[in-house]
Formats: structure tokens, sequence, C-alpha cells
């Protein structure tokens, strides 16, 4: 596994169905080592850090693998590293195999996997498509959040090294599961709400989809 791109994005102001948005959502690759901090990768700005950053959002990666899968659906020929608003495009860092709780190492940094990404309309606005969000709901191709457990640095090219495998079985994949299918596993829910280092937006998002008990 490793890094095939680090992209930051300053905020800017997008045009997008007669409105004026601000946007940090549009990264583009840089080719310098860039320092990883707890909340942010220097550099890089979020324009809402009530939904975007901190400390559970801190470093976003999408993997190469993921960019293939989209070629083969969206005809379009201006692809780049940084399209999906990722920090890190990865290689071979897939959403299946990432359990919320892994801890890699990266560059000299620490990450923890924390949750998915579950993107706003500026995914409509970077891909000029109001059909993008539903896209990739359907698609299931979510990208992983990180925590930054040890400040450092990243570049392109490090490698990823899975130093810690969560003692959780629930993957970034199961959560996009059980939350688009509004937690018809209830089994898998509950193993889920029970992760201690679940982010709490994210917990009582799902927790929305508990059933209640049934009275006989």
């Amino acid at each position: 596994m490793k890094v095939l791109s680090l992209n930051i994005g300053k905020t800017q102001t997008i045009k997008w169905k007669n409105k004026f948005t601000k946007t940090a959502f549009f990264k583009t690759p840089v080719n310098e080592p860039l320092p990883v901090y707890y909340l942010t990768i220097g550099g890089d700005e979020q324009a809402d850090p009530r939904f975007h950053g901190g400390e559970t959002k801190a470093v976003y990666a999408y993997d190469i693998a993921h960019y293939e899968h989209w070629k083969r659906i969206l005809p379009r020929d201006d692809w780049s590293f940084g399209m999906f608003g990722e920090n890190l495009t990865t290689e071979g860092l897939l959403d299946s195999a990432a359990r919320i709780g892994n801890i890699y190492q990266i560059g000299t940094a620490k990450l923890q996997v924390m949750q998915p990404r579950f993107p706003c309309m500026k995914l409509n606005m970077r891909f000029n498509d109001s059909s993008m969000v539903k896209l990739f709901t359907q698609q299931k191709r979510n990208g992983i959040y990180f925590k930054v457990i040890e400040e450092g640095t990243i570049e392109a090219g490090n490698a990823i090294e899975l130093l810690e495998t969560s003692p959780y079985n629930i993957t970034v994949a199961d959560i996009v599961d059980c939350h688009n299918s509004y937690g018809y596993n209830q089994e898998q829910l509950k193993q889920i709400l029970a992760i201690p280092y679940l982010p709490t937006s994210l917990k009582k998002n799902l927790e929305e989809f508990i059933e209640a008990p049934k009275l006989f």
C-alpha cells in the first residue's frame, strides 16, 4: 500500500446553480512533503469546519481502485487526483479492508481509521453534476476518514503500513452498508454502535436506525 498523491485545497467561492458557495473541495496534488497535524494537513483548508475536518475527519483518503471504477461509469476526460476531495490518493487501501480503529503509519505520521465519508452537495458542484451525490451513494465507494494520533509529515510515494489491527471486525464498507440500508442488519448495527471510539455525530445518526422494541 502506498500514497500515490498528496492533495490540498484552499477555500474559494464557486458559483453553482446561481448561488455562490465557499468550498475547499477542489484539491490539487503537491510534490513536497507536508506536515500532518491533529486537525488537518498543512496548507489544506476547510470552508465549513462544522461539517468538514476536525479530529475525526483530519485526513481523507480515496483509493485509485475507486477512480478506476468511476472511469468505467462516468464518461469524462478531466480525471485528476484530488477530484473526490481527498487528501491522500492511495493504492491498496480499500474501504472493505480498513477496519474502524486500524492504525497505519504513513510517512512519519500515525493515522487511525474513523469513518466513511458521506458527501454533501459540494460533490455535485465539483463534478458539475447534480446527480453525483446520489450516484456516489449508490456505488458505495466512500473513502476513509482518519484521526491523527501522532503528528508527522507525509508525501507522495510514502508506504502505508498497518501498525495495529482493530479488535473490532467492522470495516468502513460495513458502516456504509449499514447507513445506506437504514440499519437493515440490526446485529451488525449493534456491533458498530459498540465501538467506543465511533465518532459522536456518526453514532447519533446510526442510533436512529435502532428498531423500537415490539410490545405484545
